[in-house]
């Protein structure tokens, strides 16, 4: 634990749990001295403990206390607070670049004349490898061995490192492949709700808070923990002692009442949840959930809502702590002291959940439970929410408006070669059960077990075109499928598990059969996916898979049986029983009271205790790789393809490059709304026509090794080619085509987005990227800021940004930029020929006016007032510096 610092506000008080003491900051005790707190939301009592802990009269003020307090006066606020998490949770897509930016860090930090050793982690972090297995091999008894094999093999260099790492870093381990999802191994295993440290001989207890470099680390705010997706880059500098200045935020309140209907699942709660917070606009906010229906709410239903805050759009989804927490707590193997103590904290702190005792919030929602219907979320975004039965009909409407097929072309039919049977358009062809979402939910993945039964016994299978896959969160699912006994009807309708991680969600969904692309490409049919994940964004699922919606568990293995989205699946036959007679969804689909039934019979605390008895071991493969080299610093390996020193620190200064104007900076993309993580750097598989698969063939490397771009983010020689290179992408600079390609000006030369930065590069040439609203939606996806950063972009002008990427951009050295009072590029006109002058920055201040001038090809100029989203004095600071991580390396260095 960090050291204390004076404790001028005197809130330290005792707990004693089964004869042991621990001593923690009242925000009582402070309460009594600057103000009642008992209306405080929860989730600011959390942030006004972290101040009261850290309290050092600089750093850490009793004046950040007192604004958290005031916040109650008007439910909102201007002023911004510290934060330091307990803890950092990471995946290795995004994990693999922050341990590559640490090892880099020491390489630099020896430049600037201090010790490596000293860049470690300050506070405990955890890797969980989950992001790289993929859909290789589904529908087979030997689909996971299989597929953990060509996962090693792919990513031997990865692990190689990550191994390094663990050895090299204090406070870091890592978990290793084919355990589970992070953000279900964090709720079943890494979450203490309550987190403790030793400091000056004493035992400390605070909330358990975290940093994740993935946005969907808020799953655990079913827990009610307090965490949230950042940056890598903001990850790095919280591990290495930073407090990250943060607004305080409005916190919304969500009310929920009543109980869910028969036959409702989580999924469609979580989906209806999604599309009501979506249109209250709760970006950069926090939501807090409360009233009695939470009572009728199963933690793992919690989590489930609390997983989709980034879809959602808010900071955090929170779950305060209750009777519900502890079961669960129990139930997922918890110490019997460790529930003791979470829940004395809990009642001495003010965290737990009394109801009737409704905070004061900055505005609130309500939804009765029981008004919630079955629902799918598609066919682009996870919160265009549609009823299950009119998701038919809303299809073929999208069909001929935002999927762009021609009215005459609907029924178009295509053979696929060397089968008997055709595909048209909306054809499912892809079913799978995936992502943190739904797989953290034994409700859902026991009914697709039960669906499964049924389906089986009565001799249904999936269509013939239809790739199916199960990839659980955690170990302990197959445990509990195993123990229902429905393990065996999922592998006869080809959900045998294939694997343990994000999968398909991330676009890990492994290929299709060549013929049905072909078909699929050839007739220009529009194909989908229906998946139990969060993400359904154009583009990211499959490349040949135009229409994703997203689904609950039981829905997918019955999507998989009916085969397309055409048809509304709440009144078509779905098959024939093998004794002939028409088989519907309600035949299938199991009662609420024999999926509870189920799961309180087969999911058992042992399956959780013996699961996470050795969690850090992992398969023989990873036991088998060995570490070679010194720990101080990395020897990097030449002409590795997945593992570079990154440029960032090799030309480091001890001094900063301050703030100046920029000029005669040439537009490189124009973009519209909604342009996401994925747009800007895509995870999934690498096209051998983009310049990054043409950078691995001139590289030796095959295309069938090529692996994603996810799997690649160590290299940012593979990256920056990556970086808006997504095939969906749409630069108005090129009339409305797919793809990263841009226009060259002088002269309009159609280039890749790469190549033409190459060339602005070369020409001196500063960049800016136009955009419309919701910029950066998504993935919490440090690549799509530090891509930017290295393609030469030095701002970005939009209309509105998602929290995380605007925040990643400032840690890149990248201006994030707002059109003011509805301006928009439509009405500026623009087309991409301008040059762009930013002006004012020599004066940089928080969230300040600068203005952008325009100079259009005839050389008539017009100056338009943008507002710098550099939020913070520290963001200042770290903008000046280069970025976050440069701030912190001169430091490093000053205090060697």
């Amino acid at each position: 634990m960090t050291a204390i610092g004076h404790d001028s506000l005197k809130t330290q008080k005792t707990l004693n749990v089964d004869g042991k003491e621990y001593k923690y900051f009242s925000v009582a005790e402070a309460a009594a001295k600057l103000g009642d707190i008992s209306k405080l939301p929860k989730t600011l009592k959390i942030l006004l403990e972290n101040v009261l802990r850290f309290e050092n009269g600089a750093s850490y003020t009793t004046e950040d206390a007192k604004s958290i307090i005031e916040w109650q006066e008007k439910a909102s606020s201007a002023k911004e607070v510290p934060f330091k998490p307990a803890r950092i949770l990471m995946q290795d897509f995004t994990g693999v670049p922050a341990v590559v930016d640490l090892a880099a860090m020491r390489d630099g930090v020896i430049k600037l004349g201090g010790k490596p050793e000293k860049v470690n982690p300050l506070i405990p972090v955890d890797l969980v490898i989950d992001h790289s297995v993929m859909m290789d091999y589904t529908a087979s008894s030997d689909a996971l061995k299989k597929n953990l094999e060509l996962e090693f093999e792919r990513n031997g260099e990865r692990y190689r490192f990550l191994r390094w790492g663990q050895e090299a870093f204090d406070n870091f381990r890592v978990v290793p492949p084919n355990t589970g999802i992070c953000h279900q191994v964090n709720l079943e295993y890494l979450a203490q709700v309550a987190w403790t440290s030793e400091n000056n001989g004493s035992t400390y207890v605070y909330p358990d808070t975290l940093y994740g470099t993935d946005s969907h680390t808020t799953m655990v705010n079913g827990l009610g923990v307090l965490g949230w997706g950042v940056g890598g880059i903001e990850a790095e500098a919280a591990m290495l002692g930073q407090p990250i200045a943060m607004l305080i935020p409005d916190v919304i309140g969500f009310k929920l009442t009543g109980k869910l209907s028969e036959g409702v699942t989580a999924t469609d709660l979580v989906l209806t949840v999604t599309e009501m917070l979506r249109k209250k606009k709760v970006v950069g906010k926090f939501v807090e959930f409360f009233g009695e229906g939470l009572d009728e709410l199963t933690l793992p239903n919690r989590a489930t809502i609390a997983n989709m805050a980034p879809e959602y759009g808010a900071t955090c989804g929170f779950f305060p702590v209750d009777d519900l927490t502890v079961d669960y707590l129990k139930l997922s193997g918890r110490t019997e002291h460790q529930i003791k103590l979470i829940e004395a904290f809990a009642k001495a702190q003010g965290l737990w959940r009394v109801t009737g005792e409704d905070p004061i919030f900055t505005d609130t929602l309500e939804l009765d439970l029981s008004t919630v219907q079955p629902s799918l979320a598609g066919p682009k975004r996870p919160q265009d929410r549609v009823l299950l039965k009119d998701a038919a009909s809303a299809f073929t409407t999208e069909l001929t408006k935002s999927l762009g097929v021609a009215p005459e072309a609907v029924d178009t039919k295509a053979k696929v070669a060397g089968t008997d049977y055709e595909i048209t358009n909306g054809d499912i062809v892809i079913a799978a059960i995936t992502s943190c979402t739904n797989t953290s939910n034994p409700y859902v993945l026991m009914a697709a077990g039960l669906v499964a039964r049924k389906a089986h016994a009565l001799g249904l299978t999936p269509k013939a075109w239809v790739k199916t896959s199960l990839a659980p969160g955690s170990q302990v699912v197959t445990d509990y499928l195993n123990k229902a006994g429905v393990s065996a009807d999922l592998d006869a309708l080809g959900f045998q598990v294939a694997g343990y991680g994000c999968t398909t969600c991330i676009g890990n969904s492994g290929p299709l059969p060549d013929a049905i692309v072909d078909a699929i490409e050839t007739n220009k049919l529009v194909a989908v996916s229906v998946l139990s994940g969060n993400r359904n964004f154009e583009g990211r699922v499959h490349a040949n898979v135009r229409a994703n919606y997203l689904a609950s568990p039981p829905l997918v293995v019955a999507y998989s049986l009916l085969g397309n989205i055409r048809e509304d699946i709440t009144t078509a036959q779905i098959g024939t029983s093998k004794d002939g007679k028409p088989v519907f969804l309600k035949d299938i689909w199991p009662s609420n009271k024999e999926v509870e039934d189920a799961v309180h019979a087969d999911v058992t605390r042992a399956m959780f205790v013996e699961r996470y008895s050795d969690v850090f071991k992992g398969p023989k493969q990873w036991q088998e790789i060995e570490v070679a080299g010194g720990t101080d610093t990395y020897a990097w390996p030449a002409g590795s393809t997945y593992v570079k020193n990154p440029p960032y620190f090799q030309e480091i200064t001890p001094t900063p490059r301050g703030a100046a104007d920029i000029k005669g900076a040439r537009v490189l993309a124009l973009l519209g709304d909604s342009i996401t993580t994925d747009h800007i750097s895509p995870a999934g598989n690498i096209k051998k026509s983009s310049p990054a698969g043409v950078y691995l063939t001139e590289h030796q490397v095959l295309q069938k090794d090529f692996n994603s771009y996810g799997s690649r983010r160590g290299n940012d020689d593979v990256m920056v080619r990556g970086t808006f290179a997504n095939i969906r992408i749409k630069n108005e600079m090129m009339g409305g085509a797919e793809g990263g390609n841009t226009k060259y000006y002088p002269g309009g030369e159609e280039l890749s987005i790469y190549d033409a930065a190459v060339k602005y590069k070369k020409d001196g040439v500063p960049l800016v990227v136009i955009a419309g609203q919701e910029y950066g939606t998504g993935s919490s996806r440090d690549w799509a800021a530090k891509g930017t950063m290295l393609l030469g972009v030095k701002a970005v002008v939009a209309e509105s940004f998602e929290r995380i990427h605007r925040s990643n951009l400032v840690g890149m050295g990248v201006l994030p930029l707002l059109f003011k009072d509805g301006v928009t590029r439509k009405s500026l006109g623009l087309t991409g020929e301008e040059t762009l002058d930013i002006v004012g920055l020599d004066k940089l201040s928080p969230r300040m006016d600068l203005t952008l001038v325009i100079t259009r090809a005839d050389g008539s100029k017009q100056e338009v007032p943008v507002l710098c989203r550099v939020d913070t004095a520290d963001e200042v600071e770290y903008y000046k510096h280069g970025g976050i991580l440069q701030y912190v390396l001169r430091g490093m260095a000053k205090s060697a």
